[in-house]
């Protein structure tokens, strides 16, 4: 089951051209994150509801707002207001430990059900108590390119795990029918979103 779900996870990327967007042959994309299959295998969900692994792609490769526009959900796709140059001035907050990979795996992945209507600067000491971390931008858009439904089938979400220096907190939800990638104050509770978190990274 696993391979077959890795197998999903490669194909949803060739399918959307992510080799394209990153400007390398489908054949080095490949042999890129083919590593990661066996480990993908030893990959688990401590809890019903939990992602086994995704496999994210990062920013290296495809910047998060090329992402969006590949997004098929229903009959819409993904949008954000951010840019790139927005895009780089977030970084992974104190505690998160990102691979120094183009790919890797993210583990044990939660949407956050059970921190919706808590404020994301109040939900991540809530994450890193139970021994996890807050995803980041480019694990929780590679989570939407992976399931376009997340969103509906499971919960909005915050995304705190990498910041710029503002008070602002990116989020993804759906927005007039279309997935987005937006943002919302760090002290601002909403009770549609919760603040998404991993078990662990590997590469």
């Amino acid at each position: 089951m696993t391979g077959t779900e890795f197998d999903r996870q490669l194909q949803t990327y060739l399918d959307a051209k992510y080799p394209t967007l990153a400007g390398i042959d489908e054949s080095e994309f490949v042999e890129l994150v083919e590593p990661l299959r066996d480990k993908a295998s030893d990959a688990t969900a401590t809890s019903d509801g939990r992602i086994p692994f995704a496999l994210v792609v990062t920013s290296r490769l495809v910047s998060p707002d090329q992402v969006l526009p590949t997004v098929h959900w229903k009959a819409t796709t993904g949008w954000t207001e951010y840019t790139a140059d927005d895009l780089a001035g977030y970084h992974p907050i104190g505690g998160v430990d990102v691979p120094d990979h183009a790919a890797y795996l993210a583990t044990d992945v939660d949407t956050g059900k059970a921190t919706l209507d808590v404020r994301a600067k109040d939900a991540v000491p809530l994450i890193e108590g139970e021994g996890r971390t807050a995803l980041t931008i480019d694990e929780g858009v590679s989570l939407l390119a992976l399931w376009p439904g997340i969103l509906k089938d499971r919960n909005a979400f915050f995304l705190p795990g990498s910041r710029d220096a503002s008070k602002r907190v990116a989020a993804l939800w759906v927005s007039k029918g279309h997935p987005r990638l937006g943002w919302c104050w760090e002290g601002n509770p909403h009770t549609w979103l919760g603040s998404a978190s991993c078990g662990g990274r590997v590469a």
